[in-house]
């Protein structure tokens, strides 16, 4: 199948099959979500989902942040991921949009990155789900997931190879859901270690499955699950 022929696939599948793609980080301003996103980094969701909601209730702007302290924050933050780093970041975050930015998220990528703990990931989620940008934000699904599926070569071996070539390749007014798409798939049905191929559907198109698909239906009559 031809590269083409599977963002035909890929975008018809689900434009029909998941018309409405979302993050499921809970939030309910670019602030919160700028906040969530950056708590995110090598954190689940729903782990982020359980701590933001303290978080928002006693520091509902970035002025509040701001003004708080290392020590004061930190047991807020301490059940994710890297917390001493990413308290650091957090209030350092908030003093520059209160200082820099009048204590509003800043709407391009470019100027998002300034800011302390926000990296080109962050920066695309950001805009692309408050803004509709087309920005494509890679993270390990849509690394894994692009790659299996054939959407970009075995050659882009960085985030930002990847995003370059699904931004190629996808039209502008779907990127900011092709995102999605891509992160959902991988963390439902396309996992890293055992992919769910026997219950996927959208196989016919996928390189991975096309090359290992003997492998696989072997595994799966043998009782197993297919490995990476």
């Amino acid at each position: 199948m031809l590269k083409k022929e599977r963002y035909t696939a890929f975008i018809n599948h689900f434009s029909e099959n998941m018309p409405v793609a979302e993050t499921e980080l809970v939030y309910e301003n670019p602030y919160q979500l700028l906040v969530a996103v950056a708590l995110s980094a090598q954190c689940t969701d729903k782990r982020v989902n359980l701590t933001t909601p303290a978080i928002f209730r006693d520091f509902p702007t970035p002025y509040h942040l701001a003004a708080t302290n290392f020590d004061e924050l930190f047991p807020y933050i301490k059940s994710i991921s890297y917390p001493n780093n990413k308290t650091k970041h957090l209030i350092g975050m908030a003093k520059m949009l209160v200082e820099d930015f009048n204590a509003e998220v800043p709407s391009t990528v470019d100027e998002l990155v300034k800011l302390p703990g926000v990296g080109r990931k962050t920066a695309n989620v950001i805009t692309s789900v408050v803004w509709n940008q087309p920005n494509m934000a890679v993270d390990t699904h849509v690394f894994r997931v692009s790659r299996r599926l054939g959407l970009v070569t075995m050659t882009a071996k960085t985030p930002l190879e990847v995003e370059k070539q699904l931004i190629r390749h996808i039209p502008k007014e779907h990127v900011h859901k092709a995102h999605h798409w891509l992160i959902l798939h991988g963390r439902y049905t396309c996992l890293a270690r055992k992919p769910k191929c026997m219950e996927c559907s959208i196989t016919h198109f996928c390189r991975y499955f096309e090359k290992n698909k003997e492998k696989i239906l072997d595994e799966q009559n043998a009782g197993f699950s297919p490995k990476k």
